[in-house]
């Protein structure tokens, strides 16, 4: 299955996400950044409870033959993206605008605009907004099942077992 929509599928229902891509495009216009013109995923991650644990991604580019993804991660304040690893992707995150607090490897740092950080295979991170934040994340290609969350409660991903 083609993975972006292997994304949708995992993503909150369309008609549930208008007033929080609203509240994403006003933060854009406050920033002066304009997105790719591309259908954002708007994650809960199973848990509906957008809020606390969530994120919007603009996939730009999620190219499995050619081995390379780039894509855009926004988060409101407070909001967390859930800790996780990889077992295949390498991926490097660059923050444009806000900051966040990064944890990876068991450590916790700051990140704020033109930050980086790599992330290696296997290794756990996840992040939340300090303010609304975003950044950029360029990688292998994204495929949902190579995600291996901690909280097991999370509906997808690797180490996902249905019933």
């Amino acid at each position: 299955m083609d993975e972006h929509q292997e994304g949708k599928n995992v993503s909150i229902n369309a008609g549930e996400t208008d007033e929080i891509l609203k509240r994403v495009y006003t933060r854009f216009k406050e920033w002066n950044f304009t997105p790719p013109d591309i259908e954002p995923l708007v994650f809960d991650f199973g848990l509906n409870d957008f809020e606390t644990t969530g994120e919007v991604e603009f996939w730009i580019a999620n190219e499995v033959e050619a081995g390379y993804c780039g894509k855009f991660l926004f988060v409101f304040d407070r909001q967390s993206c859930p800790l996780h690893h990889h077992l295949d992707k390498l991926e490097t995150f660059f923050l444009l605008f806000g900051r966040v607090k990064m944890v990876y490897d068991g450590a916790e740092r700051m990140m704020g605009p033109g930050d980086t950080l790599k992330v290696e295979r296997g290794l756990d991170h996840g992040f939340t907004g300090v303010g609304p934040a975003l950044l950029l994340e360029v990688s292998q290609p994204s495929i949902i099942r190579d995600n291996y969350f901690k909280n097991h409660s999370i509906p997808y991903g690797g180490n996902y077992r249905s019933e």
